[in-house]
């Protein structure tokens, strides 16, 4: 296995200037396999012409039952307190997973700006409504030249709510994934790209449940099902990939990353009718799909934050460990999809 360092950048740049993911949507088998298999859920990108950055915007027209975990050390986030079971608003009318670290939370005020727009929002009287918009970022500003100043910002939040629809979202390096990297425990220059990647299990009796996901962890990804590494840290020589398990195991040195250069985030949905503290266990228990394609996960110098909406269109009987569950394993099929070439 060979890598070139060198590209890294250039390989960033490159697919922001394409405005497109390197890989194919999700259920090439032409069913939709993606977070948009939930019925009123949509994706939108918008990927900056200038730079690998953008913005990911999960949309709920009609609203969802919403709910958070934030696991990590280091998170980035905007609007997680409105979504704690114990505070008024049940419901959230979009999701916002954007780069630029915490400068690219202005990117909610243009998707609160679209929701407007749409008269979509929580009914405040006299006309008047206040869109519920919850968000998290990711680190990815070592792909900045230095005299530059290229985030996500309000623009690039209407853009990406804007072109929103319920079709596959791309995967791979656009939207929020453009500039994601993996694999940074022994240093940026041994990292490789992370990306964009969303999964849905779909049962015999209706239920729906997806994950999307953008991947920018510290740590390793790796299959759950075969152990082996699917992109990480790589080796000086660049003959392979380094393995952070044994390096860690056996004390070998990392290059202590500063603690905002990670953070892996995420969406789970689910047609199922939950109450608000339903939907944060559900998104506690999907937590365990980055942990377990992830390593290490949930660091100091990760923010990982996963957010939870569920539409309550389904009819069956809700059994929140089963939801949870299979939250856990569309996560963790939405994080190799997203760094799988």
């Amino acid at each position: 296995m060979s890598f070139n360092s060198d590209s890294l950048f250039k390989g960033c740049f490159s697919a922001a200037l394409l405005g497109v993911g390197s890989w194919l949507p999700a259920g090439e088998d032409s069913e939709n396999r993606s977070l948009t298999a939930v019925p009123g859920i949509e994706v939108g990108h918008y990927t900056l012409s200038a730079r690998a950055t953008g913005c990911t915007v999960i949309l709920a027209r009609q609203g969802a039952v919403a709910g958070v975990d934030v696991r990590g050390g280091a998170p980035g986030t905007i609007m997680t307190a409105t979504l704690d079971p114990i505070n008024l608003v049940d419901e959230a009318h979009a999701i916002v997973l954007t780069g630029g670290s915490a400068y690219g939370l202005a990117s909610v005020d243009g998707v609160m700006r679209y929701l407007e727009d749409q008269s979509i929002g929580f009914d405040v009287g006299r006309g008047k409504v206040v869109p519920i918009v919850a968000g998290a970022v990711i680190f990815d500003l070592q792909l900045e030249p230095p005299d530059e100043r290229l985030r996500p910002d309000a623009e690039a939040g209407y853009l990406a709510a804007k072109t929103a629809s319920a079709a596959v979202p791309i995967e791979g390096r656009i939207g929020a994934g453009a500039g994601a990297t993996v694999g940074k425990l022994l240093g940026a220059d041994r990292s490789m790209p992370g990306g964009f990647g969303t999964a849905a299990i779909k049962l015999d009796d209706g239920l729906i449940v997806a994950a999307a996901v953008v991947v920018n962890a510290v740590g390793d990804i790796i299959d759950p099902a075969s152990g082996k590494i699917v992109a990480g840290a790589r080796n000086a020589d660049d003959s392979g990939f380094a393995d952070l398990r044994k390096v860690l195991r056996q004390g070998g040195e990392t290059a202590q990353p500063l603690p905002v250069e990670n953070t892996t985030i995420g969406v789970v949905a689910t047609n199922a009718p939950l109450t608000k503290a339903q939907a944060t266990k559900v998104a506690q228990m999907a937590q365990n799909g980055i942990a377990r394609t992830t390593y290490p996960a949930h660091t100091m110098v990760d923010g990982d934050t996963v957010f939870s909406l569920a539409t309550g269109d389904w009819n069956g009987e809700v059994d929140v460990t089963t939801i949870g569950a299979l939250a856990a394993d569309a996560m963790a099929e939405a994080v190799l999809r997203a760094v799988r070439p």
